[in-house]
């Protein structure tokens, strides 16, 4: 079976957020080559990379969102939601110096996982009524907790 998924609108980005966002792509590319299937050093490594950075507002995220989605259509799908989240807390660490609380979590039924982020309490580029099916198996806020 097929979805169509609508990508979020591009927005034109100044040279800073595309490097700075270019830059969070590439250091995902590389987290998930590393640690996609060891779930645990990948939440310890994104623990490292948060402490001592201040909380991310919910507009600092969505913005920082925006600027990965806009530079990586992969992220943008319906299907990138480890990169994405990953790459967006990384964003947000590179343009604000705050990060987000990263989050993973899981739902039965069906068995499915899904990651994002949140700021202010709230899911960034998520419907907070299908984040709240999920039960959140590692989460990594900016105070570094794993």
């Amino acid at each position: 079976m097929s979805t169509l998924v609508a990508l979020p609108e591009p927005i034109a980005l100044t040279g800073r957020e595309q490097l700075r966002g270019r830059t969070a792509l590439l250091a995902t590319r590389l987290l998930l080559a590393r640690h996609r299937s060891h779930p645990d050093r990948l939440a310890a490594h994104l623990a490292v990379r948060a402490r001592g950075f201040s909380r991310a507002t919910a507009q600092q995220a969505r913005h920082a969102q925006t600027v990965i989605t806009t530079l990586s259509p992969r992220c943008g799908s319906g299907r990138g939601c480890l990169p994405r989240s990953i790459a967006t807390a990384l964003a947000c660490r590179a343009l604000y110096l705050t990060w987000p609380t990263w989050r993973v979590g899981m739902r039965y039924p069906p068995l499915m996982s899904h990651a994002w982020v949140q700021a202010d309490g709230q899911p960034i580029g998520d419907d907070p009524e299908v984040i709240a099916a999920y039960t959140p198996t590692y989460t990594v806020g900016p105070e570094g907790a794993p």
